[in-house]
């Protein structure tokens, strides 16, 4: 089903939704709870009450799971509340516009679709919810759908302990716990005809740092974008299959810090090469490009199952029997767009035969507008005012340069772009030696996230800075309302004080 998958979209349910989230519910709940599923009452009740609340996910417009929530007044509730008293048997009266927590009431992901981290999006959503409606948490009762096997043997107690302890497997409790909600009560009796928990549950609760209690402030919700960065170790690996684990293994590092975009440097895939050393470098360069397509669609899966967006940084990639430097934006919505190198370096030219690519353009994305030049192209700013015309926010700039001159001129270059056109500069490279490779022999680098030079921002326009040439990542939150204070209120003004009567910049 992955291999299939066009889009992924959150969305409001509707009673639209009904008869297919009816049939969701039919084959998620099959093993545990034969013929259950809500009536369409039920879900009118909790959709005319709180519609915010009530949310599906849908992949390539079939819906793939949902979440149902109130929010409750905590306190109206004993430590030891059962599902049917937190629902109001079933009435839904116990939900509260002015409560303050957000008590999860259901869900759930089909079986199709499980394994693609769909679940962590619901649960992000929740939070997201809790955080703007400014709840203080939020509070659900988790089954335990294998305690059934220990109930002889161990108390519920213990059976959570070992399940924290990774000695026994939950798939349910796991789940939560991966995703930042701490077990505080052992609820007995709290499903009826959950035989497979012995009708346990755990209280999970998830705390809101955010929240502001009786706050009468108005509170201007800042769009706050996490960046994650790579900068990628240059080592021989046996195949593409040992590539790509270590790839997966930075993006699921960059995911659990709740990163948006993962940044990939420029060749990253170069140590591939190494087995077609003995041809000349064309040819080993070409040979490379065969494995872009795979690496593209693999990408595109780790996009979607970290819930992040990727940069691959570049690759490589044959188009009508010419050579061109290339890289995928791969959306977390299932979707992938791809950017060209338009100016090569001569020696990219000389050794390689590369062509530069003709297409220049921003991207819409789920966290704003962005922009990306592959290390070259950085230093003609040119191309990145004319994306800030477009209105970039945030510039990528994967790079690759084997010295430390090579390396200044890319990041003199970069910050240059973030003070001239306002906006968010990162810029991601790799390190060390590949010995076996012809022409990508040593590498320098340091990744950086620079931003403008103004009061909001760092003096010296340096957000965050990896250790120069040591494999690591670099996360760094950077805020998308402040670029539209500087644009308006700034000390200078470099987008709005242009001299366009005198000169204009313009695409062909």
């Amino acid at each position: 089903m992955i291999n299939s998958i066009e889009n992924i979209e959150l969305a409001f349910l509707t009673l639209n939704d009904y008869q297919e989230l009816k049939n969701a519910m039919l084959e998620a709940y099959s093993s545990n709870f034969p013929d259950s599923y809500w009536d369409e009452a039920h879900i009118k009740l909790l959709i005319d009450k709180f519609p915010q609340g009530q949310i599906v996910i849908k992949v390539n417009n079939e819906l793939a799971g949902c979440a149902l929530s109130i929010i409750v007044d905590y306190d109206d509730f004993d430590e030891h509340h059962t599902y049917k008293e937190i629902t109001g048997n079933y009435t839904f009266d116990t939900h509260k516009p002015q409560g303050d927590v957000l008590y999860g009431i259901d869900v759930f992901i089909k079986t199709e679709y499980r394994g693609l981290r769909l679940g962590r999006r619901l649960y992000d959503y929740r939070k997201d919810l809790c955080e703007k409606l400014n709840l203080r948490g939020i509070a659900f009762g988790g089954r335990m759908p294998n305690y059934n096997q220990y109930a002889d043997k161990i108390s519920p107690k213990e059976y959570i302990e070992k399940v924290k302890r990774k000695e026994i497997h939950d798939p349910v409790l796991n789940f939560q716990i991966s995703n930042d909600f701490h077990p505080t009560k052992i609820l007995k009796g709290y499903l009826a005809g959950d035989e497979a928990s012995n009708e346990f549950a755990v209280l999970m609760e998830w705390d809101n740092i955010y929240y502001e209690k009786q706050s009468k402030k108005a509170v201007n919700n800042k769009k706050v974008i996490r960046l994650g960065l790579i900068q990628w170790q240059m080592r021989l690996y046996k195949d593409l299959t040992e590539l790509m684990e270590q790839a997966e293994y930075f993006i699921d590092a960059v995911s659990a810090y709740r990163s948006d975009f993962a940044l990939f440097p420029e060749f990253f895939n170069a140590p591939l090469m190494a087995d077609n050393n003995h041809l000349p470098e064309a040819e080993a360069i070409r040979e490379l490009a065969k494995h872009t397509p795979e690496i593209v669609q693999q990408f595109s899966k780790l996009a979607i199952s970290y819930n992040i967006n990727v940069i691959t940084g570049s690759m490589p990639e044959m188009r009508d029997g010419l050579l061109y430097n290339v890289g995928y934006l791969c959306k977390r919505d299932g979707t992938t767009e791809r950017y060209e190198k338009l100016h090569v370096t001569p020696d990219e030219a000389k050794v390689w035969g590369m062509q530069g690519g003709k297409e220049l353009r921003t991207y819409d994305t789920d966290c704003g507008k962005i922009g990306i030049l592959i290390c070259y192209d950085s230093e003609f700013p040119e191309l990145s005012r004319l994306l800030a015309d477009e209105g970039m926010d945030i510039l990528f700039i994967p790079f690759l340069t084997d010295t430390q001159n090579g390396y200044s001129r890319v990041r003199h270059c970069a910050q240059a772009r973030a003070i001239e056109n306002e906006c968010y500069v990162a810029i991601a490279g790799s390190v060390g030696n590949l010995p076996k490779v012809n022409n990508m022999d040593i590498q320098f680098a340091q990744s950086m996230v620079f931003t403008p030079c103004d009061f909001s921002f760092p003096a010296n326009g340096i957000k965050a800075e990896a250790t120069t040439n040591t494999e690591m990542i670099l996360i760094a939150d950077v805020d998308i309302d402040l670029l539209r204070e500087l644009n308006q209120f700034g000390s200078v003004r470099n987008l709005k004080d242009r001299r366009k009567d005198i000169f204009e910049l313009r695409k062909r």
